[in-house]
């Protein structure tokens, strides 16, 4: 662009002088007022406004024969900042170019001064016109490229779920839409009604300029700090430097922070997080607005004098934002709520079974710890037959509900048949005892009726003695009768001379205070001591086995969602068989579900080896291997996830850093 006219364009040709007086007529027009006009070249008349755009005047001929006095303008009209006016008829080839150039007229070489004034008008409307285009055009990119980047920032922020993960999102898309260098963010804790009784924690930071270690601490809710008034009032808060507030501000800035760091805070944008009803979730705080938004300010104590204000766009950006990012956050702390919910409840129903059963305390627990260390260490092992084999977080969350939840069907099964620790329970030999009992004191009574007969009729001595031996026998064969049954109580492994005993007890009778005879043993009471081995007779092993029937129709109950919807069909499975001889469904190799196989294996190693209970004792871990491995030949659980589970040693806690 031109400054006067002693710019020095180029050599002046030969030649007349086309531009004659109209170089005065032009400066003397009023209509060109606050236009400048100047002749940098006698062939050349420039008339530029003060917004940098400038007409191009020259006769055709310059055009046709000296171009080059156009040289320094090339840039002006390459950024369409310049027109061209020609005066006179320029041949075809050279009208082509001027056209290509940027050319608003040709008038006649000794056009009026009113014909010049309207040609130069509409070249500054036809700028005008073409820069208000390229600002809008800018203007529709810029919008189109905002709602571009909304668009990906919504998506991401509906996406995340992990709170932490989304709070520095949150704070990274809040920087990068308002161009600020750094920025901080809180979030609302406490559960109080008034707001003014919980506290804003800080959770995350970031800055392009300095590097320090971020530090914990809570923020009261209130005016006196910047955070906490936007809390308390749920507003936008945009200060142009923190050192110098309006007179009257209620808040103040404590710059002690940036002292520490070597930073210089200036301008700040704070915005708080609401949840859908209004409730202020958080606060994003955001500092020092950088003039060029890609740029880096890097240089320390440079950053307060080159950071300028958030400007107006800034704040519906962030406001934009902060209604996306406070929705988004409050979906992550009402999914991290259920997630607490859900596993508050399922341990809280481990902890009932337990209670109802407290010598098989820890039982749940630990065979989900290691169904989930065996789920673990399949993925891990190169087992062919596992190669597809990949565990979600959420695949091994199931897994682990299903585990710790797996016997929760006990609950629907007798307390008594729970705890029966032998075959007889407490009050059922309490009972066969004092039967006895009343057998021995049935044969004393007897003893001494036949004693009074044989004083009546003055029986010798040896009578009596005879009479003695031979009750003291019944009494003895009571006893020996007595223990027998004691010994078949036991939860033991019966032969058939302990069967014989108990049928030869049970065919024993006995009279009672009322003389009415009644047997030592009931037929419910033979039975069950009649069980071959552990402590339950059939009908209770069929209310035990039931617990799994159980636990499916209550896990069942449970809307477990999409990502957790097979809890009850894992659990439920546990005790099936490879060979089908298993329970509740009898399923097959192929119909049982590969976390049920897992569970299975940890199921019965920790029945085996678990601390001793009152009716059996706690087994040595060879043992317990060796009967895994039974029942591996026995076609009932998976040699491949025994196989694992004994090289990975699953029965002592994984390495977290081996997972």
């Amino acid at each position: 662009m031109v400054g006067g006219d002693e710019k020095n364009v180029g050599s002046v040709r030969a030649g007349s002088d086309p531009l004659a007086g109209l170089l005065g007529a032009l400066r003397a027009d009023v209509r060109l007022a606050g236009r400048r006009v100047v002749r940098p070249h006698p062939l050349l008349l420039v008339v530029g406004d003060d917004l940098g755009n400038e007409v191009h005047v020259l006769p055709s001929t310059a055009w046709e024969n000296a171009r080059d006095v156009l040289s320094p303008f090339e840039g002006d009209h390459a950024e369409g900042r310049a027109l061209l006016v020609l005066l006179g008829e320029p041949s075809p080839r050279g009208l082509d170019e001027a056209l290509a150039k940027g050319l608003a007229a040709t008038l006649p070489a000794d056009a009026s001064i009113d014909h010049v004034f309207v040609a130069i008008h509409g070249a500054f409307e036809l700028l005008a016109s073409r820069q208000r285009s390229e600002r809008r055009g800018e203007w529709v990119n810029r919008y189109r490229s905002e709602i571009g980047e909304l668009v990906e920032i919504a998506q991401a922020l509906t996406t995340e779920r992990r709170i932490d993960r989304l709070l520095e999102l949150i704070l990274e898309k809040g920087r990068y839409v308002t161009g600020a260098e750094a920025g901080s963010i809180y979030v609302v804790e406490g559960d109080e009604p008034e707001i003014t009784s919980r506290t804003l924690r800080f959770m995350h930071t970031q800055n392009d300029s300095v590097s320090f270690d971020a530090r914990d601490f809570r923020v009261p809710i209130n005016e006196r700090s910047m955070s906490g008034y936007v809390a308390l009032h749920g507003t936008i808060l945009n200060i142009h430097d923190v050192y110098d507030l309006p007179p009257g501000s209620p808040y103040a800035f404590d710059g002690t922070f940036d002292q520490a760091i070597g930073y210089r805070t200036r301008s700040m944008l704070c915005s708080p997080l609401l949840s859908r009803t209004g409730e202020v979730l958080g606060v994003l705080q955001l500092l020092n607005r950088k003039p060029k938004p890609t740029g880096r300010q890097a240089e320390r104590g440079a950053t307060g004098e080159q950071a300028i204000a958030f400007d107006s766009g800034s704040e519906s950006l962030l406001a934009t934002l902060a209604s996306l990012a406070g929705v988004a956050l409050e979906n992550a702390f009402l999914a991290a709520e259920n997630e607490r919910m859900l596993e508050g409840f399922v341990r809280a129903s481990v902890e009932a079974i337990e209670q109802r059963d407290p010598t098989t305390s820890g039982h749940s627990i630990r065979v989900a710890r290691m169904s989930v260390d065996l789920a673990k260490a399949v993925e891990r092992s190169g087992t062919p037959r596992f190669s597809s084999v990949r565990w979600s977080a959420d695949d091994l969350r199931e897994l682990e509900y299903a585990s710790l939840l797996h016997d929760f069907g006990k609950i629907g099964v007798r307390e008594e048949v729970l705890v029966k620790a032998k075959k007889l329970y407490p009050h059922e030999l309490e009972l066969v005892r004092a039967r006895f009992a009343a057998a021995e004191r049935s044969v004393e009574v007897e003893r001494l009726v036949q004693k009074l007969e044989l004083a009546k009729a003055n029986a010798a001595a040896e009578a009596f003695a005879e009479l003695d031996a031979m009750y003291d026998a019944r009494v003895r064969e009571l006893a020996v009768s007595f223990d027998a049954v004691c010994h078949c109580n036991e939860p033991m492994v019966l032969h058939g001379g302990d069967f014989a005993a108990i049928e030869a007890i049970s065919r024993c009778s006995f009279r009672d205070l009322h003389g009415e005879e009644r047997p030592l043993l009931t037929p419910q009471e033979l039975a069950s001591l009649s069980v071959p081995r552990g402590s339950l007779t059939a009908a209770e092993f069929a209310e035990i086995r039931s617990h799994v029937v159980h636990t499916y129709g209550f896990l069942s109950a449970i809307p477990w969602g999409r990502k957790l919807r097979n809890v009850p069909r894992i659990a439920v499975a546990h005790h099936e068989r490879l060979d089908g001889t298993g329970y509740p469904n009898g399923l097959v190799a192929d119909e049982i579900p590969l976390q049920s196989k897992i569970m299975a294996v940890s199921d019965i190693f920790d029945a085996l080896t678990a601390a001793d209970r009152p009716y059996k004792k706690a087994m040595p871990l060879e043992r317990a291997l060796d009967i895994l491995a039974m029942e591996v030949r026995d076609g009932h659980i998976d040699e491949d996830l025994l196989r694992i589970f004994r090289e990975a040693a699953i029965w002592t806690p994984l390495d977290a850093s081996s997972v």
